[in-house]
């Protein structure tokens, strides 16, 4: 092995690759229902790859968890603050029955097996992930008024009990949020956050990127006219104008003629006619047939996201817009969809629109153009990410999380990952407000959430789990074993109660209170990964929030019950 020791010490970053690469493959591999996933596929590799010796700058971590959980939070932020209020308070008390069963039954277990302040202190900053623990007891220890040998020893000792029980304080949290608890209720995480979705949209179903209906709403058919001509283009087109159709090309006698509402439809006449599906099948009786394809008829059609900004429609229905608006404004408009703060709108005449709703609207180019430039402007798509943006909203995170309140002589502070996670959802929140600056395409988003928290984990492994596999078999199993009880037992019991108490009856979005809680971001990670979308981000913003408070304090409580 002596080999690879020497290629990685050469290239550190070959073991990182290395480990995300044959994590994942494993991650995919299915035992029976089971599937390890690929976040605790890549933690085991990186463990196993840290027995050569690979040593990885601690830098790394940092940049890699800060952009992911960045990322998580820009991806989330103008949901989180539509659900702040009165709702938020089953998390509040979650992350609190977490952080009290994390320190009754780190204290059990020290008692039961006589580790001393140190080791127990340390237990809990690896079970429980928590490593700000390390910190608050170091310090708590060093007020002790011990001897100067004994401060040194104790502090020692916190080392080696988060040592050992890092690696798996991680893992655990993945088996119990990701595994455990979906067989708990009874329904998948995916299927519940889908149902989450849906709810959340008020019954408006939502498409995945890739997806579309069967039989969509709006269609474009060629047909020609029978002898139910007569009606000029204008008629015809106000008929249907409470389902919306327009006639955008004809053809007569072998000539294309421009369409004015003023123009009589004759015997013969070729039409291309767009509008909603309902409207079409009221007007098949004024053709003769449809036409598959006919030289000159073709016509493209867009779509266009429009911020709305007009004053003069702000605070308006939707079937007041509808009815006081000309047919000429409307001609060739279709509103296909309304957001609001990335919620979607039902499109019913009673939903009333203010400044700022993303309005989709589906038309010919001129016309799209001519609609946008009268209600707001247009959401311009782009591959590329407002870098001055993304650093800035870091550079604001990474800032928060350095300063310090203190409860007498305890320190509480967010750390780097805290702060980035509110940065995240506030730079999010104002990128949904106002959507002319800050683009992060949705793929650039996946990307950093996904390299972030692997890459995370893997050096988590490649650092720690060498001197944690050297200390189990110096210490013994024992250290080990109290480890695994504290990292699963709080776990569990806070499931139970946010179950039977609490009332969670979603699986996704108790996945995603559940790991906040403990502050288990890989565990997080693989909810998402299971989710397919971010319904799981707002209970845990809330909940890690919380979590990197109570269990900050849990350190100088230990050396005190100790």
């Amino acid at each position: 092995m002596e080999w690879l020791h020497q290629l990685f010490s050469r290239s550190p970053e070959i073991a990182l690759f290395l480990s995300l690469a044959v994590g994942y493959y494993i991650g995919k591999i299915q035992f029976g229902k089971f599937q390890l996933g690929g976040v605790a596929g890549s933690l085991l590799v990186a463990v196993l790859v840290s027995q050569v010796g690979v040593t990885v700058d601690p830098g790394v971590k940092s940049v890699l968890f800060a952009l992911f959980i960045y990322a998580v939070g820009y991806e989330s932020g103008p949901q989180f603050f539509n659900s702040l209020g009165r709702q938020s308070i089953r998390e509040i008390i979650l992350a609190a029955v977490l952080a009290i069963t994390g320190l009754a039954t780190v204290v059990v277990m020290a008692k039961l097996f006589g580790l001393d302040k140190g080791l127990a202190a340390g237990v809990a900053a690896g079970g429980l992930t928590q490593s700000a623990i390390i910190g608050t007891a170091g310090d708590a220890i060093n007020k002790l008024g011990l001897a100067a040998e004994e401060v040194q020893r104790l502090q020692g000792n916190v080392a080696v009990g988060y040592a050992v029980t890092y690696v798996f304080g991680s893992f655990g949290a993945i088996l119990v949020c990701v595994n455990l608890l979906p067989k708990f209720m009874g329904r998948s995480i995916r299927d519940d956050a889908v149902r989450a979705e849906t709810a959340m949209q008020g019954g408006v179903q939502v498409r995945a990127p890739g997806q579309e209906a069967a039989a969509p709403d709006l269609v474009g058919r060629i047909y020609q006219i029978g002898e139910h001509a007569g009606l000029t283009i204008g008629q015809l087109e106000q008929e249907h104008a409470a389902h919306g159709i327009t006639i955008e090309r004809l053809k007569r006698d072998g000539k294309i003629i421009e369409v004015a509402p003023e123009l009589t439809l004759e015997p013969g006449d070729i039409v291309l006619a767009v509008g909603r599906r309902q409207a079409m099948v009221g007007i098949v009786p004024v053709f003769s047939k449809e036409l598959y394809a006919v030289e000159g008829m073709e016509l493209t059609m867009e779509r266009r996201d429009v911020v709305l900004a007009n004053k003069a429609y702000h605070n308006r229905t939707v079937g007041d817009i509808r009815a006081n608006t000309s047919q000429q404004v409307r001609h060739g408009i279709y509103v296909v969809q309304i957001l609001r703060m990335g919620k979607v709108l039902p499109m019913l005449d009673e939903t009333v629109v203010q400044s700022g709703d993303v309005v989709s609207v589906y038309g010919s180019e001129q016309d799209v153009k001519r609609i946008s430039s009268l209600i707001g402007y247009v959401v311009v798509p782009s591959a590329k990410t407002d870098f001055v943006y993304l650093g800035a909203g870091l550079v604001v995170g990474l800032l928060v999380g350095l300063l310090t309140a203190r409860i007498g002589s305890i320190p509480l502070t967010l750390g780097s990952g805290g702060g980035a996670l509110l940065s995240g959802l506030l730079f999010g929140w104002l990128r949904a407000k106002r959507q002319t600056f800050g683009a992060m395409p949705n793929g650039a988003v996946q990307i950093l959430k996904d390299l972030g928290l692997a890459g995370f984990v893997v050096v988590v492994g490649l650092s720690s789990g060498l001197q944690a596999v050297q200390t189990v078999e110096q210490q013994g199993l024992t250290l080990f074993g109290v480890g695994v009880v504290v990292t699963v037992l709080p776990l569990i019991l806070t499931m139970l109660i946010g179950r039977y108490v609490l009332r969670y009856d979603n699986t996704a979005v108790f996945a995603g209170a559940l790991s906040g809680s403990r502050s288990a971001n890989p565990a997080f990670g693989e909810v998402l990964d299971k989710a397919e979308n971010a319904i799981p981000t707002v209970p845990f913003a809330i909940t890690y929030a919380l979590a990197n408070v109570f269990l900050t304090l849990l350190g100088p409580l230990i050396v005190a019950l100790v």
